[in-house]
């Protein structure tokens, strides 16, 4: 009789799952991209729509909520919308890059 508490698991108990962004993770993303291109707003406003694409791709698979999706593309409108002077407010606006910002105003933090 052979005693042996230490028993090997069975492989197919394996759970193979991607890691998810979740919602700072997004921002941190898009935020980072954006301060590359702080000297250059029309390089930033180009990689942006790119990645615009990739949040409509992570969306279609279940990988964003419709709210973070609405968020980022709120983001998105005013930093493509946005002059160079502006674009640099859009930057240095703490609030705009925290999860759950709304921008009713439509207007940078001049604070």
């Amino acid at each position: 009789m052979s005693w042996w508490p230490f028993s090997r698991k069975s492989s197919d108990t394996f759970v193979d799952d991607p890691h998810i962004k979740g919602s700072r993770m997004w921002l941190i993303e898009l935020q980072e991209v954006c301060e590359k291109e702080y000297q250059n707003p029309a390089s930033g406003q180009a990689r942006v729509r790119e990645m615009q694409i990739e949040w409509t791709d992570a969306h279609s698979r279940g990988e964003i909520s419709d709210d973070l999706l609405q968020g980022l593309d709120r983001r998105a409108f005013r930093l493509l919308r946005a002059t160079s002077e502006e674009w640099l407010q859009w930057l240095d606006d703490i609030e705009f890059w925290k999860p759950g910002w709304r921008g009713d105003d439509g207007s940078p933090n001049t604070e």
